[in-house]
């Protein structure tokens, strides 16, 4: 039996799988948990990723492996390969005013990048640094991905000219076309206003591998988390994934690429050489925890009590901006709780809200992918929050169709696990595994929920916040 392994490090955590190449059969996992923040040391996700390869066994038997990764965080490195300062992760939201001024200096950056910039992305992060770290700035020598930096050093190579990334993680940064698959410097050049030679890691395809460890375990190129998961859940053309993680995203496997002005959806790319269309919003599954947290329950618990409420929990919506938001762009917002009375103040109702307000935005995101042009075939319902039957219906009934239920798994690591196992292959074509059963769940449509969430959704946006 050859044995891959997949790595899924995201915001919270660190996951290890080691599956069986050929059939995709689990052999054994781990996991680490990572530090809460919207900046973090990089050194954390390096002592977690060892933590959890012990605990999954080590790599002795191994033969390839392959890291997935949080989107978008910017890894500043000085020219002998030390961390800067803290790594700035997606949710950082201090780059908004940054996103903006790009947007507005390079007013084609949609048509370039397949995206126009938010807060989220690696370019508002480097601007930022650029205008608010001068001497940091002055150090900067490479830019690279969370996933780019662990798969560095999981090589042993101790060169910035060894860093390597895939097209799928590049595509979010910001500078770089998923188009062409090539970085745009003209662009960098402009969003760190200098022509200082700054390092960026060359694009490896997604079935070739670009480094061994000192071991001689074969690294694959990698991918950024929602590529990762629809590579790992083996989404086809016409299928979105919904995936409910720390953030929440919808997003679609496309044989064309989109280039949306708005800001609304982003054009990445994805593992299988196609495009990835995807909407993001900042606040998934916390917002669940925060509920859990609120009435006292279990997650299960939450889901019972949000089933015994109806559809609209009696006139309670939740505007979920606990974080502030992405989609819509909207970073320094907060959450509001809106139409309570004696009536829906009970623990049904307010479990039912949150769940609902939380997808609802999930909704919008899907709606926004339609209206683009995208096909939708299917939809799937992927992440931690998915396990919840309660999560699966209220979808499907926000949706206004059918939602397909893979069975639980870590699907950016099994991704990862299945990049390192095409490379392997040496095929055209990646190979097939078996998911298990999918579960399908089809409610009653509730657009009347939809309409009173985006009444105050809207409403909020044409508050205006004094300065």
């Amino acid at each position: 039996m050859t044995l891959v392994a997949g790595v899924d490090s995201s915001t919270q955590s660190v996951k290890v799988v080691i599956r069986d190449a050929a059939t995709g059969a689990l052999v054994r996992e781990g996991r680490a948990s990572h530090p809460d923040g919207t900046e973090v040391d990089p050194n954390f996700w390096w002592e977690a990723l060892q933590k959890a390869i012990d605990q999954a066994g080590g790599l002795d038997d191994v033969a390839a492996i392959s890291i997935g990764g949080q989107q978008h965080g910017m890894v500043a490195l000085d020219a002998s390969g030390n961390v800067i300062r803290p790594a700035l992760l997606w949710n950082d939201t201090r780059s908004a005013k940054a996103a903006e001024d790009i947007n507005s200096e390079i007013p084609d950056i949609a048509a370039l990048t397949g995206s126009s910039l938010v807060a989220s992305f690696t370019a508002s992060k480097v601007r930022w640094l650029a205008d608010n770290e001068e001497s940091n700035a002055q150090r900067l020598a490479a830019v690279c991905l969370p996933h780019d930096w662990l798969s560095w050093k999981l090589s042993g190579s101790a060169n910035i000219q060894d860093i390597f990334t895939d097209r799928s993680d590049a595509s979010g940064t910001g500078y770089f076309n998923p188009v062409t698959s090539q970085y745009l410097p003209e662009v960098f050049e402009k969003i760190i206003r200098s022509k200082q030679s700054v390092y960026l890691p060359r694009i490896i395809a997604s079935r070739e591998f670009a480094a061994t460890t000192p071991s001689g375990v074969k690294i694959g190129a990698g991918a950024g988390d929602n590529a990762g998961a629809g590579f790992g859940a083996q989404a086809q053309d016409g299928d979105v994934i919904v995936s409910l993680g720390t953030s929440g995203t919808a997003f679609a496997i496309s044989k064309t690429p989109t280039h949306d002005s708005s800001g609304i959806i982003a054009g990445f790319a994805s593992v299988s050489g196609d495009y990835l269309p995807l909407v993001c919003t900042l606040n998934a599954a916390r917002i669940l925890d925060a509920a859990t947290q609120i009435l006292g329950v279990s997650h299960e618990e939450l889901g019972e009590l949000a089933m015994k409420a109806p559809a609209g929990a009696h006139g309670l919506s939740l505007l979920p901006y606990f974080e502030g938001e992405r989609t819509p762009n909207r970073p320094d917002a907060t959450g509001l709780l809106s139409g309570i009375t004696l009536a829906n103040s009970n623990r049904e109702d307010i479990a039912r809200a949150y769940i609902e307000g939380m997808l609802c935005g999930l909704a919008d995101a899907v709606d926004a992918l339609e209206q683009a042009g995208v096909e939708i075939k299917r939809v799937f319902l992927v992440g931690g929050a998915a396990k919840n039957p309660a999560v699966a219906h209220i979808a499907s009934a926000l949706f206004g169709r059918e939602v397909l239920v893979p069975p639980p798994g870590e699907y950016v690591a099994n991704g990862a696990a299945r990049q390192a196992a095409w490379a392997l292959s040496g095929e055209a074509e990646p190979p097939k595994w078996n998911l298990g059963e999918v579960t399908s769940v089809k409610a009653t449509p509730t657009p009347e929920v939809l309409f009173a969430y985006r009444k105050i959704r809207d409403f909020t946006g044409n508050l205006k916040t004094e300065s």
